[in-house]
């Protein structure tokens, strides 16, 4: 699990960087074991840009450097650890909204974002679903 943990972070800095295969970060996000806070028994998230993002860290240190800004004060934030295959697969199609992840935002130059297009999300849930890929590779 650990070992994981570290390959996603490892994939996200090379995409952030302009290399790496964006298949295989996405691959990684969905193997990976993520900390989601919970508050008020529902999982974190922000509404930014008209899409609902499910806040995910890869270890605790991302979670902690998260919880300094947005935790309840000197008391511990509870959080779930999901499959990040769980959260595109299962939750965010519950969501009934346009929905994705967000990995680690609280880590600066560390942070990627999962929007909630076909590849990434199902395609019923998602928001460029029907969408042609004309002119794809060109």
């Amino acid at each position: 699990m650990e070992h994981t943990r570290e390959a996603l972070a490892e994939r996200i800095a090379e995409r952030r960087s302009g290399v790496g295969d964006p298949r295989a970060l996405v691959g990684e996000m969905r193997r990976s074991l993520l900390l989601v806070p919970v508050a008020d028994e529902r999982l974190w998230s922000v509404r930014m840009g008209g899409v609902r993002w499910i806040c995910g860290f890869t270890d605790e240190t991302a979670l902690a450097r998260f919880a300094l800004h947005h935790g309840p004060g000197d008391q511990p934030m509870d959080y779930a650890a999901l499959l990040g295959a769980r959260i595109v697969d299962e939750i965010v199609p519950a969501l009934g909204e346009p929905a994705g992840l967000a990995v680690d935002i609280a880590t600066e130059d560390g942070s990627m974002f999962f929007p909630p297009v076909a590849g990434i999300v199902p395609e019923a849930v998602a928001v460029d679903a029907g969408e042609g890929v004309e002119g794809a590779g060109r």
